[in-house]
């Protein structure tokens, strides 16, 4: 009589059925990993890590029981991403880092690594095929990890920088149609536009008549600088309004000598006090001290 074959078992078949005999060693170790990496710097409270590595389990399973081979491309698969990238925002959130995070994955992996090399029922080739399949797996999961942490930090950055455009250059208006613009730092492109859209609306709301840019918090001036401080000035004139330049220190002035900048036509003075001086000259104003002495 002929011997009927036993069914060839797929990877994921087997890595269930190791599952299935060991859940909960395998919950228990994860839970314990947890506790220890999230637990002690009150990340996560117990019933939050006990949660978490449930669902992790049940969200594997899962996708081990979607088909022989595991499809990338398959909504089991992006459940799992989906809970990685959650769950690491999560940690972030609350002050945790994604170095410690990370080796909680890598400990996940190694609790099915552990359980694995006790099992003395797979061959060389079931083995190797397990490994393979678990590094498939936990490879992805890290790497969407990082993607969400790196996106994360480029928000992050980027919203830093636009409150820093802001908070450094604020718009003041001093006096009714005087306002002041110190800036501070270095002017690049995509700040001396900014900038400049911020200005012309105030002077439009404002109905400003004198513009005083302050450059006292300028550490240098290269021609690409100048070139932006030059685009300020004239638009400042486009709209009908007069623009003063102060804080000009001794080296400005020199590296502006150096590099032929012709600011004949721009009105210049030393400190941020003489340029509203000169602002209240030009619209007529005159301030007195309580003495009644002019200033």
């Amino acid at each position: 009589m002929a011997r009927i074959a036993k069914p060839v078992k797929s990877t994921n078949q087997l890595l269930i059925e190791q599952m299935m005999t060991k859940v909960a060693t395998i919950s228990q170790d994860i839970e314990q990993r947890g506790q220890n990496i999230f637990g002690q710097g009150n990340l996560l409270t117990m019933d939050e890590i006990n949660d978490y590595s449930l669902e992790f389990l049940e969200l594997f399973v899962l996708l081990l029981q979607a088909g022989e081979k595991v499809d990338r491309r398959s909504s089991e698969h992006k459940a799992l991403r989906q809970f990685f990238s959650n769950f690491s925002q999560q940690i972030q959130i609350r002050g945790g880092n994604m170095e410690e995070f990370v080796r909680f994955i890598h400990f996940m992996q190694d609790v099915f690594l552990n359980n694995l090399e006790v099992d003395s029922t797979l061959d060389f080739q079931q083995t190797r095929a397990i490994l393979l399949l678990l590094a498939s797996v936990f490879n992805d999961i890290i790497l969407d990890v990082f993607h969400v942490y790196l996106a994360e930090k480029e928000r992050t950055i980027q919203a830093q920088q636009e409150e820093l455009k802001h908070t450094s250059t604020p718009i003041t208006e001093i006096w009714d149609g005087v306002l002041t613009l110190p800036i501070i730092g270095t002017l690049d492109s995509s700040r001396t536009m900014s900038v400049m859209e911020n200005m012309l609306e105030r002077i439009e709301k404002e109905r400003a008549k004198v513009v005083v840019i302050d450059v006292t918090g300028v550490q240098a001036i290269d021609s690409q600088v100048s070139h932006h401080l030059i685009q300020m000035i004239r638009a400042v004139g486009l709209m009908g309004a007069k623009a003063i330049l102060t804080g000009i220190r001794p080296e400005i002035a020199r590296a502006i000598t150096s590099l032929n900048i012709d600011l004949s036509l721009v009105s210049t003075r030393s400190t941020l006090s003489e340029g509203l001086k000169e602002a209240f000259c030009l619209l007529g104003i005159t301030v007195l001290a309580a003495d009644g002495q002019r200033r």
